[in-house]
């Protein structure tokens, strides 16, 4: 748990890269205690990554938070049309990787659907799945993770997509072009804080 509390941390960091946040709030908001912040915040600061709650080096917070990050329990299906079904679940998720950069910032080709899912609806998901398709390796992951992963996320053509932070990093673990699309992206959102 103590990775996934610092990546907590970090999530609701890069969403207010500011400093506005008191680490009240910030503990608040990363469902972490008021002291487990303050020693997290006291080790970034020694790395010269933030300031109290400000993030001074985006690109240096984010190789960081790729160091701690593992990646995550995955199934992979081939289904048809699989944006349609998103459209239309009623069942949690969220977007990210390629398509979620496609309708984000329309750099990559969509070229798999991964989703984060709660654990809970693991064995509902694949059941929708295996309805509309098949179980191997294909065109759609679903993505076991902490629920945190959640955090901030929005609505684009009636598809739930992940943060932006969370849009960088999972691009980031991708390796290949998604490198270069997670730096744009990075670029888009953290202008003034890139060293």
């Amino acid at each position: 748990m103590k990775g996934k509390k610092r990546e907590r941390i970090l999530r609701v960091l890069f969403k207010n890269p500011d400093g506005s946040l008191t680490i009240y709030r910030l503990a608040k908001e990363a469902g972490c205690s008021h002291p487990w912040v303050i020693e997290f915040l006291k080790t970034l600061e020694h790395k010269k990554l933030v300031k109290k709650t400000r993030v001074i080096d985006a690109e240096g917070l984010f190789t960081y938070w790729l160091e701690i990050n593992t990646y995550p329990p995955y199934r992979e299906y081939n289904v048809q049309n699989p944006l349609y079904i998103l459209e239309k679940t009623k069942l949690k998720y969220a977007l990210t990787t390629y398509y979620a950069e496609s309708l984000t910032q329309h750099y990559l080709f969509p070229s798999r659907v991964d989703i984060y899912i709660q654990e809970k609806d693991a064995s509902t998901w694949h059941n929708l799945l295996i309805k509309n398709g098949l179980v191997g390796k294909g065109n759609f992951r679903i993505l076991l993770d902490d629920n945190h992963v959640f955090y901030a996320n929005s609505k684009k053509k009636k598809i739930r997509i992940v943060s932006a932070p969370q849009l960088i990093l999972d691009l980031l673990r991708e390796q290949g072009v998604a490198i270069e699309a997670a730096q744009k992206l990075m670029k888009r959102e953290y202008n003034g804080i890139i060293q």
